[in-house]
């Protein structure tokens, strides 16, 4: 087999493009929003849990080297760290 060299930018654009051609209009329903969806950028395999957690195990069960990318159904982003901060200098 051989190894594909992606960047993380490249693993979310091809996971991405799946969801919208194709994975979206099958998983974004009542059931599935607010959970996460693990997408194999390679394949367009995907699987569904309330983390992303199991069906991540899952897929890399499956294929060790699968390049997954995460994300919650019907949200622009899995995960928002916000808050503003600021740094004093003395």
């Amino acid at each position: 087999m051989q190894a594909i060299f992606w960047t993380g930018e490249e693993v979310a654009q091809r996971a991405k493009h799946f969801y919208e051609n194709g994975i979206r209009q099958q998983v974004e329903c009542n059931d599935n929003i607010g959970k996460m969806i693990v997408i194999d950028a390679e394949t367009g395999e995907y699987g569904i849990d309330q983390t992303g957690v199991e069906t991540a195990l899952k897929l890399k069960h499956q294929k060790p080297n699968a390049r997954l990318f995460t994300m919650r159904i019907g949200y622009d982003v899995a995960v928002s760290f916000g808050g503003a901060s600021e740094r004093t200098v003395k």
